[in-house]
């Protein structure tokens, strides 16, 4: 709303100067911000006021560009497709290469985005050996909770899909599952937001190259933004390159759960009760409808994008490459959604966030993330994995104030009301576990009976969320198991829970 009125403040001087309204950068803490562009320079203005809004207009209407009290300013070619990088500050922390157009370009805008190259989509059905040659080569994987192919090759499920609709004379379906409710990973909603065409064409791109029939985006029904732009780009979109794959935007429930990939089936499919399906078969093999469905996430769409407009070339880790973006939180005054090469090391985000105070812990890869007491892990997959952390592209941190059972505790409650009740692993066992905790208060902590219960709920839930329900309590319980005994001894370490 802010960002609206700075807006309409710049567009008050009856002048001629063009004024624009972009995405987000990722960078909350900026906004609203205002950069003023002149003769190949740009001059970066945070928080901008309305009366700074006005006299930066006028002056560029004067023939001048404004750099008093500018954060930062840089030089760059006058059509320049991506956003030009201050050297420093939080803007420089990482790198831009799928973020390198949001907060530059107008979202939806079809000359702006072709700036930075043709659309994919055009020519995906005659380039499709050549589309899926590289993507095996690239060894790209899936990214987000939510993507079908998450942390494994997306060329796999590309060919699956392919072969299986061959066999059965089916056609497929392609959805791009955008409905991510965990309240700290804005990343998909930036995306959807500030470069909707890039996610969309990738998208195209990929129903082309499998032959599906249907491309289907399902948002988040409480994201008003990105349903509006995604519609507006998926019109322009059609317009541009034709109309035979129709593009539709569906609205989901606001529900964490409903994120999960075989329940975005069923609610795409109109049902009320969202219950994971029972796998095999996968979505690829039969999906919507009993369909053949591939399913990614925006994220994965933009790595995609990414990889095709660069003819193939690829950064970042040889056994997870591309970047990751990541959205971190926790007790931070405000988030950021920023971006890192496969390659670099999650300690890199401190330098993106005001973080007072000493590292304590870290919660990686959402609501149900590993907790661990160091970030000197690369962002690539493996090494998520193998440290026993999340990869869902969320990074909270938390000083010395926070109490880890509490922690710990607020994760376990979340999976016992979230849960969709399928199956008992998950929905027997997440009820166990919130009240084991709970128990800890009233000086009852068994860790051997804790810990079988989180194994049992890793192996033997049918979905994803119950295998990751159990690992915040696990990696919690591993770093800080101390904290948990002294808990049951009638005290809290931090003073804040007893």
């Amino acid at each position: 709303m802010q960002g609206r009125e700075v807006l309409h403040a710049a567009r008050e001087p009856e002048v001629s100067v063009p004024t624009i309204e972009v995405g987000s950068t990722g960078a909350r803490a900026l906004e609203p911000l205002v950069m003023a562009t002149h003769e190949g320079k740009t001059a970066f203005y945070p928080q901008c006021s309305l009366m700074r809004a006005r006299d930066l207009v006028a002056a560029l209407d004067g023939g001048s560009l404004p750099t008093n009290g500018a954060m930062a300013v840089t030089e760059h070619d006058s059509d320049t497709a991506t956003l030009p990088t201050p050297d420093e500050g939080v803007l420089a922390v990482g790198c831009r290469r799928v973020l390198g157009a949001c907060g530059w370009v107008v979202p939806a805008n079809v000359d702006d985005y072709l700036t930075s190259g043709e659309f994919l989509a055009a020519t995906a059905a005659s380039r499709a050996d050549e589309w899926l040659s590289e993507l095996r080569d690239a060894g790209l994987r899936g990214r987000g909770r939510g993507d079908g192919s998450r942390d494994t090759p997306i060329a796999d499920t590309w060919t699956t899909i392919q072969e299986i609709s061959r066999e059965r004379n089916s056609d497929p379906a392609v959805v791009v599952n955008a409905n991510e409710s965990d309240p700290n990973a804005e990343m998909d909603r930036l995306l959807l937001e500030s470069n909707p065409l890039a996610v969309l064409d990738a998208a195209l791109t990929a129903a082309r190259t499998i032959g599906a029939t249907n491309l289907l985006v399902y948002l988040n029904g409480e994201e008003d933004l990105a349903r509006d732009r995604v519609g507006a780009a998926a019109a322009e979109l059609t317009n541009e390159i034709g109309a035979d794959i129709p593009i539709e935007a569906i609205a989901g429930p606001d529900e964490y759960k409903a994120g999960e990939m075989t329940m975005a089936i069923e609610a795409l499919e109109g049902n009320h009760r969202l219950e994971a399906r029972l796998r095999p078969p996968f979505p690829r093999e039969e999906g919507l409808y009993g369909r053949p469905t591939l399913i990614h996430t925006p994220r994965t769409l933009a790595q995609v994008r990414a990889l095709f407009a660069d003819s193939g070339d690829q950064v970042g880790h040889v056994s997870g490459p591309g970047s990751r973006l990541i959205t971190v939180a926790g007790d931070v005054e405000t988030p950021i959604t920023i971006e890192l090469s496969t390659d670099d090391t999650l300690s890199l985000v401190k330098n993106a966030v005001d973080f007072d105070g000493q590292l304590k812990a870290a919660c990686v890869g959402g609501v149900f993330g590993g907790v661990t007491r160091t970030l000197d892990v690369p962002a690539h997959a493996n090494a998520l994995t193998a440290a026993g952390l999340g990869t869902n592209g969320v990074v909270e941190l938390f000083d010395q104030t926070r109490c880890m059972l509490s922690v710990a505790g607020h994760r376990a409650a979340f999976a016992e009301e979230e849960n969709c009740g399928r199956c008992y692993p998950c929905r027997g066992g997440s009820q166990q576990l919130a009240s084991m905790l709970r128990d800890i208060y009233d000086g009852e902590f068994n860790a051997e009976k804790i810990r079988e219960l989180l194994r049992v709920m890793r192996r033997s839930s049918i979905c994803q969320f119950g295998h990751d329900a159990q690992r915040p309590v696990a990696t919690t319980m591993n770093e800080f198991e101390s904290e948990f005994r002294v808990h049951a001894e009638g005290r809290c370490p931090n003073d804040t829970c007893i």
